[in-house]
């Protein structure tokens, strides 16, 4: 069954979609619209940022607010996220339970590598952090959960468009193309680089693509028969992690891992 998607057509358009609730995906938007390092936003921000005419955001942030998955400053006049919010997001990842198969095997990888390991999943154009773990040298990436990578030009958000379906790749791809416009000719010659890796070697690079001193290996973590898809990269500074390095040591050892969740992970998921 093909999945539905957001798109800005249908929350803009809802008799496109007779299935999609406008008040419900604006609410939502509202919510998105907070970036990690922001706290609190005002309802001009926010209407700004969504598009959404700025009375129906005073009456969102009116309801999410007496819902819990926002909080009102009255003296600053602007809200920040709620521990409503929170709460879902410790939901999500609790009845996974991946990030407690996943986090001894991402953690003897990353102490053996000196490496960043980390467990992502997709969000719109980006890889959202799931899980990470570090090692203990001197060059590696702090990034921790919920940070946020970009799909097309990471090494982990292109191992996760290997692993997906050819009609949700196309899919995303034409979202990409959207998102990046005048740069998509160089960032669609990196995926189709990357594709073309996966099936040689089981594994996609990214070298300086995402950030110029940084070079990873990912590989896609396919669950469920595909119903679930995420990705494992393994990373650090360019400077240490030659391309010898990454694609004769970390990549196969990062599938030897993948491997592993995966046989533990089904069982897991077996009835009892």
């Amino acid at each position: 069954m093909k999945q539905p998607t957001v798109t800005d057509d249908a929350a803009d358009n809802p008799g496109k979609d007779r299935n999609f609730v406008t008040a419900l995906g604006r609410g939502l938007e509202l919510l998105r619209a907070f970036g990690a390092s922001e706290e609190y936003l005002g309802n001009a921000e926010l209407s700004r940022r969504t598009g959404i005419p700025r009375p129906t955001v005073s009456r969102l942030t009116y309801t999410l607010t007496l819902l819990g998955y926002l909080q009102h400053n009255q003296h600053l006049e602007k809200y920040r996220l709620g521990a409503g919010v929170l709460a879902l997001g410790y939901r999500y990842l609790a009845n996974m339970g991946i990030r407690d198969i996943t986090r001894p095997h991402l953690q003897r990888l990353a102490d053996a590598t000196d490496c960043n390991v980390s467990l992502a999943t997709a969000d719109r154009t980006s890889m959202m952090y799931l899980e990470t773990c570090h090692g203990s040298g001197p060059l590696i990436m702090r990034l921790e959960v919920g940070s946020r990578l970009p799909i097309a030009t990471s090494a982990i958000g292109r191992a996760w468009l290997c692993g997906i379906s050819a009609e949700r790749r196309q899919q995303v791809m034409g979202e990409l193309q959207e998102t990046h416009r005048d740069d998509w000719p160089r960032i669609e010659a990196g995926i189709n680089k990357s594709l073309t890796e996966y099936e040689q070697h089981g594994f996609c690079l990214s070298e300086g693509d995402w950030q110029r001193e940084i070079s990873a290996v990912a590989v896609p973590l396919v669950l469920e028969d595909g119903a679930e898809v995420m990705a494992i990269n393994c990373g650090g500074s360019g400077l240490r992690l030659t391309h010898e390095i990454l694609v004769e040591n970390l990549g196969p050892r990062l599938i030897e891992v993948t491997e592993r969740i995966q046989g533990e992970f089904e069982p897991a998921r077996m009835p009892r």
